[in-house]
């Protein structure tokens, strides 16, 4: 487009970028698609009768393209347009321990490769174009504009990459983490239920047989690669084998469960594995303190485009605290658990809280945006 505006409009010749360009096509993406580059940019020139433009931009590509492969990428990417600290960093360099320092060798080779240009116009006139200048001071400043102009579109594409790669590593990191989230089990439940089934083996065979299937069912979903949402409906079933076992470990006069769920929630989607570590907290902060045991609710409904999730118990409560309620944003490893996998999947869209009253229990809240499954 430049070499076609140079033609068009008359003293716009700088608008001609095209040997920064080759050069750039040559460090990032190498000689063969850098000379092909140099050709088709050189196509508007030679339809204008400057034939030199091709077989220069071709050997501009292949140089560009060796030079690339020889420095490396990080360099590169490093290569700055500031001249001066260029040199500067290159003396400081060589004062200590004299070696080649690629970033001054990319800088003197363009300089030279644009002074090599020059001549060739001055040579051959009208058969290849450069910016020519009357005063020499003029014209070294034209050779120095070269690597700015390189450098300055390396800086800028480099921003725009190291951007991408922390957007990708901040996702990677968010995955890593909501995984090993997910997967956190109380090594207390298993120990304790594996203890339950084992005095259960000789006495209940049947029955420790079902719980033996549900503590599979358990550790298959947690160690198994799932959905970051799974519907309501999924995450209740989970629920209900974590539930069952706890019912046969604590005896069914102990713990009571009861469900007031809204069918329309049950499509709704949720965090996967969010109900668990709440229910475990409550039996094991709530209910197990007491000795008559108490019951385990849990509540859905829909208020208009939010789903409302209640894990409530009518245990011993959070603490000795004041008598009126008591709310706090978090207790224990599972609500821990819960809150920061909700900001990192949710941010301010989600609501996390506790109401507690101590000898009457304490009833968790979660509000989250109504996304249903058939939705998408």
């Amino acid at each position: 487009m430049g070499v076609w505006l140079r033609f068009w409009v008359p003293n716009f010749l700088a608008a001609d970028i095209s040997f920064e360009t080759v050069i750039l096509l040559g460090l990032l993406v190498g000689p063969g698609w850098a000379m092909l580059g140099g050709v088709v940019l050189a196509a508007p020139a030679v339809y204008h009768r400057e034939f030199l433009a091709l077989p220069v931009n071709a050997a501009l590509g292949l140089a560009a393209g060796l030079l690339g492969r020889f420095v490396g990428m990080e360099e590169i990417w490093s290569f700055t347009p500031f001249i001066d600290l260029s040199l500067w960093r290159w003396v400081r360099r060589n004062l200590r321990q004299p070696r080649i320092d690629r970033q001054f060798l990319m800088l003197f080779l363009i300089v030279a490769a644009e002074a090599c240009r020059d001549w060739i116009a001055h040579a051959f006139p009208n058969r290849m174009f450069a910016l020519l200048a009357n005063q020499w001071w003029l014209q070294v400043a034209v050779w120095l504009s070269a690597p700015m102009v390189v450098g300055i579109a390396l800086k800028v594409w480099n921003t725009l990459r190291i951007e991408l790669k922390l957007e990708e590593q901040k996702r990677l990191l968010l995955e890593a983490r909501l995984d090993a989230l997910q997967r956190q089990i109380n090594p207390h439940f298993l120990f304790n239920t594996l203890n339950s089934i084992a005095s259960l083996v000789r006495m209940k065979p049947e029955l420790a047989r079902e719980m033996i299937v549900k503590l599979a069912n358990i550790l298959r979903a947690l160690l198994k690669d799932h959905d970051t949402y799974v519907p309501l409906s999924e995450e209740l079933s989970f629920t209900d084998d974590y539930l069952d076992i706890e019912v046969v470990r604590f005896g069914a006069d102990k713990l009571r469960v009861e469900k007031e769920i809204d069918p329309r929630t049950l499509s709704v989607l949720v965090p996967s594995i969010l109900l668990q570590p709440l229910i475990e907290n409550s039996i094991k902060h709530g209910l197990e303190p007491r000795l008559n045991g108490g019951t385990v609710t849990l509540r859905s409904r829909l208020e208009g485009d939010r789903v409302l999730i209640e894990v409530a118990d009518d245990g011993v409560g959070i603490g000795n605290r004041p008598a009126s309620a008591l709310r706090r944003t978090g207790a224990g490893i599972g609500m821990k658990n819960v809150q920061e996998r909700l900001d990192v999947l949710y941010g301010s869209k989600a609501r996390f809280s506790i109401v507690s009253n101590p000898g009457r229990g304490t009833l968790v809240s979660i509000e989250l945006p109504a996304n249903l499954a058939d939705a998408g």
